[in-house]
């Protein structure tokens, strides 16, 4: 007789895998592995992997995590027989990756894994990741029939923004201006995008070529302020820089209003290292020999790559805030210069959120700070207000959506000095 006490429960579906040289390097992976799916989860080696996706039962699972770190990196071959065999059977494939060259990362992400966390894993990455392959994909678009006649033209959707129309011919020296966030919310991308389109729109009947590029791989919020699409390109140049040339790196640019020409940070969050020194050099080679002016938006993290765009700089914007962090950033970035013997006197520090003309009692701060860090605060940008977040959320320039914004004129101020600045090096040279 069977009884309640004697019942055995069923097992917990198993939902996904981890699939590793050894799970025990990857002991945070187990942690939240176990966190997200209880009991519904199992962990695997290459080899038993190979067999185990070939099975039947392999169709119940959602996704496997696959955890590789530099001892790996001998051997890609079966990682990458691996991350075939799921992507074959329809299973999401995520990417852990510890202390994998570029290189290699390079080679994996091809192949198909629909999601890269990096290792050791940030808290709720892995949360974030398997929310992400959950979601559905969009359902494909079902071409309509044409109408007889149209009577709607609002009701046409908005075409792709177009690449960059001009051949690339090679016949610019472009002046390089990188904008880097010295803390978190210093107004670096907001200072990098309306720079950039005040530049791009300066003069009417000869206004410069401008292109901005969005190096922040992670968190770019270029395309955000600008309403603008994440090309599959962007990926796909930042993968293999040697073989670009300039028409390649124009393809993977879109046009911000016929003016402003952008190249967006990827679809996908990647690791900062993805791209080493010489393939930066090479971006910014095929940006100058074709633009006037190239401004790049910095990532806060001082990474391999940062030198290689300080020394290629003509000026070298570092925005901060008046408060104790920036001030102790600043120290820290001056001090991690000199002692590479890098060039800081590059740096032309923007003070966001400057207090107004009346506010003494900040001013005296402004001074102090910059008497204390023996700097000097060449640009003051005024605290804009809900307009800025606005112009930003909306993806305008705060030209185009609040022309009046103190923020914008103080801009505006500047680009027009950094025209008549290059015009006047131009015309000695001729």
């Amino acid at each position: 007789m069977t009884t309640a006490a004697t019942k055995m429960p069923d097992p917990a579906p198993i939902l996904a895998c981890t699939i590793s040289r050894d799970i025990q390097n990857f002991d945070l992976l187990i942690d939240d592995m176990e966190l997200e799916l209880g009991e519904s989860w199992g962990d695997l080696t290459f080899e038993d992997a190979r067999d185990f996706l070939a099975q039947p039962d392999a169709a119940s699972l959602e996704f496997v995590a696959i955890a590789v770190n530099g001892e790996d990196e001998g051997d890609l071959s079966r990682i990458t027989e691996t991350i075939k065999a799921a992507t074959e059977r329809g299973i999401k494939v995520i990417l852990i990756a510890d202390q994998i060259s570029p290189a290699g990362l390079h080679q994996l992400l091809r192949l198909g894994a629909d999601d890269f966390v990096p290792y050791p894993l940030p808290d709720g990455a892995l949360k974030e990741a398997i929310e992400r392959i959950r979601k559905p994909a969009p359902a494909p678009v079902q071409p309509a029939a044409a109408p007889a006649t149209v009577t709607h033209l609002h009701a046409v959707p908005d075409p792709m923004p177009a690449t960059p129309s001009f051949k690339a011919k090679g016949d610019r020296d472009g002046v390089v201006l990188p904008v880097h966030g010295l803390s978190g919310g210093a107004g670096a991308s907001t200072f990098a995008v309306n720079l950039a389109w005040e530049l791009a729109t300066i003069d009417k009947t000869d206004a410069p070529r401008v292109c901005l590029l969005d190096f922040d791989f992670q968190y770019g919020s270029v395309a955000t302020y600008l309403d603008l699409p994440r090309k599959e390109a962007v990926f796909e140049l930042l993968s293999d820089t040697a073989a670009a040339d300039s028409d390649a790196f124009l393809e993977a640019m879109l046009t911000y209003n016929d003016k402003l020409h952008v190249l967006t940070a990827p679809a996908d969050m990647l690791p900062l290292d993805i791209v080493a020194p010489e393939d930066i050099a090479r971006i910014i080679d095929m940006a100058q020999t074709n633009f006037d002016f190239v401004i790049i938006d910095m990532p806060k993290t001082i990474v391999a790559w940062t030198e290689t765009v300080l020394s290629r700089a003509h000026v070298y914007f570092a925005t901060m805030d008046l408060d104790l962090r920036s001030a102790q950033n600043v120290l820290r970035l001056v001090r991690a210069l000199k002692a590479e013997t890098l060039p800081h006197e590059k740096l032309r520090y923007v003070l966001n959120r400057a207090p107004k003309f009346t506010d003494l009692s900040a001013k005296s701060r402004v001074k102090r700070m910059s008497e204390s860090l023996d700097i000097t605060l060449e640009v003051q940008i005024p605290d804009g207000g809900a307009q800025v977040t606005q112009a930003n959320d909306h993806g305008n320039p705060l030209a185009q959506s609040a022309a009046k914004n103190p923020v914008r004129r103080e801009i505006q101020k500047l680009a027009k000095s950094l025209h008549d600045l290059n015009r006047a090096v131009e015309t000695a040279r001729k």
